[in-house]
């Protein structure tokens, strides 16, 4: 279906479609465009709190979500679908006798969400026969009334949809006209409108937005019958379709990286075909050791696969081992004090509050107010990430505010919150760091990646890989990956570019638990170095 049949057909050339509210039982009046009234959200979180306290909770919290996703899919010339989804309920959690218990309900009604609340705290009785130790929970203050919003300037749901498939049709145009053979473009659009309350005394009103633009172009040799692609080179942002407006760039040595708080997905789709034809011609890469200048959109997979889920104190525990397993950073390496994750000039830090990022909120699913703490210092293990039901394993009174559900119901857990390597401190730039290699190789952009059970041996491709001699760009060169271990990895990490050349990159789904859950998050670096890595050819033969 061409692109104007398709928005006749559904109705939607001037303006966006109207997103049901799918098995919530609430009257029109209550749910405007812009969610229930925070009024009417306190009032249903003071039946929740006043009902779980007679039926003898000892803590209690509810989360009253709306969440919003509208998904736009093209390809070429064509519309392949536009989604929207709405879903709308209360999740309630409580401690009783010691234990925590849990129930959700889409009936917010007076009477549905207390029947709820009286079902959380029987289903916790129910628990506690089986546990052996009370949860112990670390203090939070109440805040009172209090709200937070993403920082956006232009709401992405609110600009017609017409508008943003006319966007994606240019971009789409854009490769074509470049020699692209094919490609495909997409929107990923999130408002999670949430509402938390607790018996500690806290209303928490959020309103948080998160926007993807990616694409991939692919490039085929019409002699050959072979093909190379290259994937977008943006990066999920908690920013609005401002992000969309404009570009920055950075060209080194004859190419261009875009990123930062605005981008040009027409711009890149351009690049990205030119790229993905020269990977036609370009040479397949010698096997070796090879100094890696790794750009923060490809280095930030490898921080949230050997930095980010490896320090989650669940993982640690060995409580948590879906997705790739438990976790060699046990709690005796950094009872030491000594355990070197990485050499002197590696510094993680864990953050809820960087503007733009996709972990930014003004609080966790806890109610515990987001904060900045380090991982690793200097080089050595010292913390790790928890929440406030885990921080006392770790003899610490304070949770990190690292609790997140993806839905209301959901039961809130800990989750990765932004994970980022600190710049260096001295002035260097990525063409300062390409200068002072030999025998290297400049990556850039997220590829294949494997990894084991323990976050500790991995191999990670990328999408773009150029060859550096005696300090110069010489050409493009494919078929790369590298292998290493965590610890070796970071300990031959040599020099890290200034905060001028400091990006965030980060994932929408980041899948964690069973029943399965998803949550966003960001992780930021600048341009860095790591010495003679092993690198594979990962061209197959056939014979």
């Amino acid at each position: 279906m061409q692109r104007r049949e398709f928005l006749k057909m559904a109705g939607v050339g001037a303006g966006g479609i109207l997103l049901p509210v799918y098995g919530t039982r609430v009257s029109a009046a209550e749910l405007t465009q812009n969610g229930m009234d925070v009024r009417r959200k306190k009032a249903l979180a003071d039946i929740v709190l006043n009902t779980t306290r007679k039926a003898g909770a000892s803590y209690t919290d509810v989360r009253i979500g709306r969440y919003l996703n509208q998904f736009l899919v093209t390809r070429e010339t064509r519309v392949e679908n536009i989604i929207n989804t709405e879903s709308f309920g209360a999740g309630i959690r409580v401690i009783a006798n010691g234990t925590w218990g849990f129930a959700a309900t889409n009936d917010l009604t007076d009477d549905g969400i207390a029947n709820a609340a009286r079902r959380a705290v029987a289903i916790a009785r129910a628990n506690s026969r089986y546990q052996v130790e009370p949860v112990q929970l670390a203090p939070v203050k109440g805040v009172g009334e209090v709200s937070w919003q993403t920082p956006i300037q232009k709401n992405a749901f609110e600009v017609p949809i017409s508008e943003k498939v006319d966007y994606l049709m240019e971009v789409n145009n854009s490769a074509l006209k470049a020699g692209a053979s094919f490609i495909n473009s997409s929107l990923y659009l999130v408002n999670e409108q949430k509402y938390f309350a607790s018996s500690d005394g806290s209303y928490i009103d959020q309103d948080i937005h998160r926007l993807w633009a990616p694409m991939q172009v692919t490039a085929v040799d019409k002699d050959t019958g072979v093909f190379k692609t290259r994937d977008g080179l943006s990066t999920p942002v908690g920013l609005g379709y401002e992000y969309l407006d404009g570009r920055e760039e950075d060209k080194i040595h004859g190419h261009t990286t875009l990123y930062g708080d605005s981008y040009d997905m027409a711009e890149d789709a351009i690049l990205a075909t030119e790229q993905a034809k020269a990977k036609l011609s370009a040479k397949s890469i010698d096997p070796g050791k090879y100094d890696l200048v790794l750009e923060p959109l490809h280095l930030r997979l490898t921080i949230h696969e050997s930095v980010g889920h490896p320090l989650e104190l669940d993982r640690v525990l060995g409580y948590e081992a879906n997705y790739a397993g438990t976790s060699f950073a046990t709690l005796d390496k950094w009872r030491s004090g000594k355990f070197q994750y990485g050499s002197d000039k590696v510094n993680f830090f864990a953050d809820r509050t960087q503007p733009g990022s996709l972990g930014a909120v003004g609080y966790d699913d806890e109610g515990v107010k987001a904060r900045r703490w380090d991982l690793v210092k200097d080089g050595i293990l010292v913390n790790y990430q928890a929440t406030r039901d885990q921080v006392h394993m770790i003899d610490q009174d304070e949770s990190h505010g690292c609790s997140y559900a993806d839905s209301w119901d959901s039961v809130q857990f800990q989750r990765m919150p932004n994970v980022s390597l600190a710049p260096g401190k001295e002035k260097y730039s990525v063409k300062d760091m390409i200068r002072d290699v030999e025998k290297g190789i400049y990556i850039l952009g997220r590829g294949s990646y494997s990894i084991d059970q323990q976050r500790y041996n991995f191999q990670f491709g990328g999408q773009l890989f150029y060859e550096i001699r005696d300090g110069e760009i010489v050409g493009q060169v494919e078929d790369v990956a590298y292998q290493s271990n965590t610890q070796e990895f970071w300990n031959s990490c040599s020099a890290i570019c200034d905060e001028s050349d400091y990006r965030l990159g980060g994932t929408f789904f980041d899948g964690k638990g069973q029943p399965s859950q998803v949550s966003a998050v960001s992780h930021g670096c600048s341009t860095t170095r790591f010495d003679k890595i092993n690198v594979i050819n990962t061209k197959r033969k056939i014979s």
